[in-house]
C-alpha cells in the first residue's frame, strides 16, 4: 500500500495512460439518477431499441453499479481511441472503424484486467472490469467521470477529440476523488441528425435503433431486412459511421496507437466478390478475432446482397 502522502488517484490514471487508455475520471456509484432511468425506460417501452431484446434485462444492475459488485464506492471510466490512420480502399464494401482491427472485447477487457490488478494491489480493494457486454450505462458513467457528454447521434463525444473511442469501466470499493461532470452538449448543431441515411435520430438525442443501420446490419440477424434499407445501405455491410463523420469534434480526430485496431487484411480487401465466395469456415477464420464475428456468416452475406457499388 502507497504512502498516505502518495496520490492514488493520480498513479491509476497514469498507469492508464500507460496502457494506452485516452481518457481516465472517477464518478461516485451512487444509483444512476432518476430522470436518466425514466429517460432509458421510455426508450426501452417505445421500442426504440429495435432488435437488442437484451437491452430490456437486467434494470436493476443497470440503476445500481453496487448490484454489480458489492460495496462499490467509485466508478472508473476510459476511453480508448479506435480512429484509424489508413481506411479502406476503394471498391470494398463498408467496415465501420470500429470493427476494422481485432476485437475490442478481447483487446480492452486485458487491459482493463491489468489495472484492475493494479488499483487492487495499490488499495486492497475489490474490483469488477466492465466492457460493453456488462449491463452498466457506458455513457452515462463516462459523462458523470468527466470524459465527456453524450451527443445528439447518442455516442460520447470527448471535447475537442471526437467520438471514436471505446468505453470500459472498472467498478471498486476503493473510494476515489470523483471528477466533475462533462455539462457540454451539442448546442444548436444538428448535423448527425440530417446525415443520418436512415433517419435514426432526432433533435432530442434519441435513437431509434430500430431504423439504425448500424443495428440493423449488425444486430438483427433475420433473413430479410425491411425494404427500405437497400434504398439507403449504400455499401455498407458491417455498421455505420455516418453521424460520427460529420461530427465537427471529430475534425481533430488523431489516429489510434494501438496496433490491435490497424484494419486486417480481411476489412481492407472485403470486397463482393469476396464475400460471395466466402465459405462458413472462411468467415469462422478470418473474423475469429473480429467484432465482425458478431454478425453471423449468413448476415454478412445478406447485408453484402443488399449494399450497392457506391463509393
Amino acid at each position: 500500500m502507497p504512502s498516505p502522502s502518495i496520490d492514488i488517484a493520480s498513479l491509476i490514471k497514469s498507469q492508464a495512460a500507460s496502457l494506452g487508455f485516452d481518457a481516465c475520471g472517477f464518478a461516485a456509484a451512487s444509483p444512476v439518477d432518476d430522470e436518466a432511468v425514466a429517460r432509458y425506460d421510455r426508450w426501452i417501452d417505445q421500442g426504440h431499441h429495435g432488435c437488442m431484446r437484451w437491452a430490456e434485462g437486467h434494470r436493476d444492475l443497470r440503476r445500481d453499479p453496487a448490484l454489480l459488485l458489492e460495496g462499490a464506492r467509485t466508478v472508473i471510466a476510459l476511453a480508448m481511441n479506435y480512429y484509424p490512420a489508413t481506411c479502406q480502399p476503394a471498391g470494398t464494401l463498408r467496415v465501420a472503424y470500429y470493427a476494422y482491427g481485432r476485437d475490442y472485447h478481447e483487446v480492452l477487457r486485458e487491459r482493463l484486467t491489468e489495472l484492475a490488478r493494479f488499483i487492487e494491489e495499490i488499495t486492497h480493494c475489490a474490483t469488477r472490469p466492465c466492457v460493453d457486454s456488462a449491463p452498466i450505462r457506458e455513457r452515462y458513467w463516462a459523462q458523470r467521470a468527466g470524459l465527456g457528454f453524450v451527443g445528439r447521434n447518442g455516442c460520447l463525444i470527448l471535447p475537442g477529440r471526437g467520438s471514436f473511442f471505446f468505453l470500459g469501466e472498472i467498478v471498486t470499493t476503493a473510494q476515489l476523488p470523483p471528477d466533475e461532470p462533462c455539462e457540454m452538449t451539442c448546442g444548436d448543431c444538428g448535423r448527425c441528425v440530417a446525415a443520418c441515411p436512415a433517419g435514426a435520430l432526432n433533435d432530442c438525442g434519441a435513437v431509434d435503433a430500430s431504423r439504425c443501420l448500424s443495428c440493423l446490419l449488425i444486430e438483427n440477424h433475420d433473413d430479410e431486412l425491411p425494404a427500405w434499407v437497400g434504398e439507403v445501405i449504400g455499401n455498407r455491410v458491417v455498421g455505420c459511421d455516418s453521424c460520427q463523420l460529420c461530427c465537427p469534434h471529430n475534425a481533430h480526430a488523431v489516429p489510434t496507437s494501438i496496433p490491435d485496431f490497424a484494419p486486417t487484411e480481411a476489412v481492407m480487401t472485403l470486397t463482393r466478390e469476396r464475400i460471395r465466395s466466402m465459405k462458413p469456415g472462411d468467415f469462422k477464420r478470418l473474423f475469429a478475432h473480429s467484432a465482425i464475428s458478431r454478425l453471423r456468416y449468413k448476415t454478412l452475406l445478406r447485408n453484402a446482397a443488399l449494399a450497392t457499388d457506391v463509393d
